[in-house]
């Protein structure tokens, strides 16, 4: 089992806060009152369970900047009032930011009974081949 520190266990809350809000605000036509708050939210719980410094070092990476750009700048947008065009820019920010983490993904629902057979169903998998391969740029 993990053991999480208490910031980082109310980083895990804010962060899950966060997402709600976000889902929330767009099931509410973007909203931009629960959009704003969902988008604080998701920041600072983060900082939260990383660590601001490492918070600070995955996001002003030389490499990440154009990722950082998109996504830090919805969440300005979102904050000024332009939600729908905010969001739009936060999830190609967020893609690009994480794009390295969604294998990761793939292989821990593999590993989940239900998920990880509808996985290995050869059209699925050849799919997801095909998809890794476009998007992380990945061989297998």
């Amino acid at each position: 089992m993990i053991s999480l520190t208490d910031s980082q266990k109310i980083g895990m809350g804010l962060t899950g806060f966060g997402v709600f809000f976000l889902f929330f605000g767009m099931i509410l036509f973007f909203d931009k009152a629960l959009l704003a708050i969902g988008n604080i939210l998701f920041v600072v719980g983060l900082a939260f369970v990383i660590g601001l410094e490492r918070t600070f070092r995955f996001f002003f990476q030389k490499h990440k900047m154009k990722a950082t750009s998109f996504f830090l700048g919805g969440v300005f947008i979102v904050l000024i009032g332009w939600p729908i065009i905010g969001v739009i820019l936060e999830f190609y920010g967020f893609f690009l930011l994480f794009r390295g983490f969604f294998p990761v993904v793939v292989g821990f629902i593999r590993r989940i009974p239900v998920l990880g057979y509808l996985l290995n169903l050869p059209f699925i998998s050849g799919a997801e081949r095909t998809v890794s391969h476009f998007v992380c740029g990945q061989n297998e």
